[in-house]
C-alpha cells in the first residue's frame, strides 16, 4: 500500500485520484475527531468541511521530517474546529478557575464498563470550554502551553479547565454506571 507521504507528493503533482484515495483513507478518523468538538453530527460535518479545505490548501506545508501525515492533519483539523467554535459559539467559554483539589482518578474498571460511544456522549455534555481543553489535552496530546497559545488563555486556565472537565466527567460516569 502506498504511504501517505507518497500520496501527498502525487497530489502536489496534480494527481486528483490520489486526493480521493487520501480522503477515503482518513475520512472516518477525521470525522470522529470533528465529532469530539462539534455539538452534533451536522456541526462535525461543517468542521470537517472547513478542515478538509485547510488540509488540501496547505498540503504543501506538510513535512515528513516533522512528523506523520496523520499527526499533521489532526492538528489542521483541531485548528479548523477551534476556528469554527470561535466563529459560532465562543461566548466567554473560558474563565479563570481555581484548580480542583484532591481529585480521584477514574478507574480502568469503570472505563471497561462503558463503550467508547457512550463516553463520547458524556464528553459532549461537558461545557464547551471543558470539552475543548479535555479533547486537546487528553485525546489530541497537546501540552497545556500549546492549548493556552491556541485558545489565548493562560496555562493555569488550561489546567483548571482540564481539572474541572475531569471532575465533571467523573460525576457523569459515576451517575451513568450507578444509575
Amino acid at each position: 500500500m502506498i504511504e501517505d507521504h507518497q500520496l501527498v507528493a502525487k497530489i502536489l503533482l496534480g494527481e486528483k485520484r490520489s486526493e480521493q484515495e487520501l480522503y477515503d483513507r482518513h475520512e472516518r478518523r477525521w470525522f470522529r475527531l470533528c465529532l469530539r468538538y462539534g455539538k452534533s453530527r451536522m456541526e462535525a460535518m461543517d468542521i470537517l468541511q472547513e478542515g478538509l479545505i485547510a488540509i488540501f490548501k496547505d498540503l504543501h506545508q506538510f513535512d515528513t521530517e516533522k512528523g506523520t501525515f496523520v499527526h499533521w492533519s489532526n492538528r489542521v483539523l483541531v485548528n479548523a474546529a477551534l476556528r469554527f467554535l470561535k466563529k459560532n459559539q465562543w461566548q466567554q467559554t473560558f474563565v479563570a478557575l481555581e484548580a480542583a483539589e484532591n481529585e480521584t482518578e477514574i478507574t480502568e474498571d469503570a472505563l471497561d464498563k462503558i463503550a467508547a460511544k457512550e463516553l463520547i456522549l458524556l464528553i459532549h455534555q461537558l461545557p464547551l470550554g471543558y470539552r475543548i481543553v479535555f479533547n486537546m489535552y487528553v485525546i489530541e496530546g497537546f501540552s497545556h502551553k500549546e492549548i493556552a497559545e491556541q485558545l489565548k488563555i493562560t496555562t493555569g486556565t488550561s489546567k483548571s479547565q482540564l481539572s474541572k472537565a475531569k471532575k465533571a466527567l467523573r460525576s457523569k460516569l459515576e451517575y451513568f454506571l450507578n444509575g
